[in-house]
């Protein structure tokens, strides 16, 4: 089906592909529309912005979510995922094993750190939906009419459970969650893994080539060259050698 894309926010990256960059934290989220299922990529920081996702999705594209990629198990990526009730919830493996149990308190506690109110912290993580399918190495999501998306087990890297999206086209569009950002320098909390950082960008190099547009977890869309300088910059700071 044929995307128009004019719901406020939302910006065009490819055919049937978008994405939208959200207030407060900046992080993406991702669209893809097949003619059958709509695979949305991350979920926002909360059940509220979860659920203005859900209702932009189906003014955009008249359908429900059918498939739900997280990318890495980050409050402002994960704790919308309540609102997509009935939706297949994939993500790396290792990822379903940090959004239950004591995780949810360390997830519940980062958020409030970084400024998400306390009760809706504690709403949003009581709610929460880890993912049921786990990815190990690669994974296909057939959204019909041919239309195919290659889910990929990349990390770790800014994470232990870093999962990519790659939507085939002309262009390639490859969302890299935070192992790539744009509007700041990659952040690299306890959880990240900075000496298998760089073989993950190299990864996601692999998988779009030079073609692709490559869409971080917060910032701008970027191409390969940024992609690249962004690998190289990170092996100088952590000091990880070819």
């Amino acid at each position: 089906m044929t995307v128009t894309w004019e719901e406020p926010g939302w910006e065009r990256v490819a055919a049937g592909v978008g994405r939208r960059r959200l207030p407060v934290w900046d992080c993406t989220v991702g669209l893809v529309v097949g003619p059958v299922g709509l695979l949305l990529v991350d979920a926002g920081s909360g059940p509220g912005e979860g659920a203005r996702l859900r209702t932009e999705v189906q003014a955009l594209t008249g359908r429900r979510v059918t498939h739900l990629a997280l990318t890495h198990p980050h409050f402002d990526h994960v704790l919308g995922a309540a609102a997509f009730a009935g939706a297949e919830v994939f993500g790396a493996v290792g990822a379903d094993a940090v959004l239950t149990g004591r995780g949810r308190e360390e997830l519940r506690a980062d958020a409030v750190r970084h400024g998400l109110d306390a009760r809706a912290a504690e709403e949003a993580v009581d709610a929460l939906v880890p993912p049921r399918h786990a990815v190990r190495g690669e994974r296909t999501l057939d959204l019909g009419g041919g239309r195919q998306v290659l889910l990929a087990d990349v990390g770790p890297g800014h994470t232990a459970h870093d999962l990519a999206v790659l939507v085939p086209g002309d262009p390639e569009v490859v969302f890299c969650g935070d192992l790539v950002e744009e509007s700041g320098e990659p952040q690299a909390g306890p959880d990240a893994v900075p000496s298998h950082w760089p073989a993950a960008l190299d990864r996601l190099l692999e998988l779009g080539g030079e073609d692709a547009r490559y869409v971080p977890g917060h910032g701008a869309v970027v191409d390969a060259a940024f992609v690249r300088a962004q690998r190289d910059a990170l092996a100088a700071r952590f000091g990880v050698s070819d």
